[in-house]
């Protein structure tokens, strides 16, 4: 049940949110961030940290219910107010992980380790990133990044100077951290690739066993969906392909494979309208994706 935001104060707002994120109760989590940014923002005195750490903290939530669209722009906020927020740019690297955006990943990964070079999750991720845009782009990968920025010096002495961030260590905290553990993300990408050679194989049933264990280590990686509804698909298990699109396209609205293999579920589901809503919206992200333009041509055909 939401709470009456003008009979508390933000920081009781906010010391609410995180007794609601420590017991895994994002969606209620948000609300709280959300009201406590609302009474943030209408105070007389408001310090720029205290509001990009709330716009942080509900980057969090967002991020373990698997939204990662809005743990973007919360984080992108959050620095804005609080800039080199060392939580701030891993969550949001986080998140862009888990939209395929490689490249501003590894960007936000890579500033991290600036402020605080001990930082073992954004070494991960780096490597991690560094793996997959060498796959994507050959050896030439790194002249396709956007600019790193510096780190001025005396933003790196004042965030160092400050007590070491609880999500960085394995102490207890009720501050929300950055996703999953760097464990799970690892045995999470294992499963995923296990799933994947499998797919080659044609053993779908077994790959969903394994990209639904992946899921459960680590919900915010958008292709181990899209990989499972692929296996639905060819299963025909239409309606399952659906709910694993929408949580893609909840997570990426422009994700092509998603709109891609929904469109096809709702045309095996007689749902032509729905189909043909989904070929149209990926069309205006790639109007010469000659798959969907076909697919949509025998939609309305028939």
């Amino acid at each position: 049940m939401a709470p009456k935001s003008k009979s508390q104060s933000w920081s009781a707002l906010k010391q609410s949110g995180n007794d609601c994120f420590k017991t895994g109760q994002y969606g209620e989590a948000t609300i709280f961030y959300s009201q406590a940014i609302k009474e943030l923002e209408k105070a007389a005195q408001k310090n720029p940290e205290d509001l990009g750490i709330l716009y942080s903290n509900r980057a969090a939530s967002y991020l373990k219910d698997g939204n990662c669209s809005e743990c973007v722009k919360d984080c992108t906020t959050s620095l804005e107010l609080y800039p080199f927020n060392v939580k701030s740019l891993l969550r949001r690297a986080s998140a862009y992980e888990g939209l395929e955006r490689y490249r501003l990943a590894y960007v936000d990964y890579k500033t991290a380790l600036q402020v605080d070079c001990n930082i073992a999750a954004a070494h991960d991720g780096t490597n991690r990133m560094t793996k997959a845009l060498t796959e994507i782009d050959g050896p030439s990968w790194r002249e396709k990044l956007p600019p790193i920025p510096t780190v001025p010096m005396s933003v790196r002495e004042r965030l160092n100077q400050q007590p070491a961030s609880p999500q960085l260590s394995n102490n207890k905290t009720n501050t929300p951290g950055p996703g999953p553990s760097e464990k799970d993300r690892k045995k999470a990408l294992t499963l995923k690739d296990e799933g994947n050679a499998l797919v080659k194989k044609g053993e779908y049933r077994k790959a969903i066993d394994k990209y639904s264990q992946s899921i459960q280590l680590n919900p915010n990686e958008i292709t181990t969906y899209t990989n499972r509804a692929l296996c639905f698909l060819s299963l025909k298990q239409h309606r399952e392909a659906v709910k694993d699109c929408d949580q893609a396209i909840n997570m990426d609205s422009a994700n092509i494979k998603a709109l891609y293999r929904r469109a096809q579920a709702h045309r095996e589901l007689q749902n032509p309208k729905s189909c043909i809503d989904d070929l149209n919206s990926l069309l205006k992200i790639e109007p010469k994706n000659g798959a969907a333009l076909k697919l949509l041509q025998d939609v309305q055909k028939k």
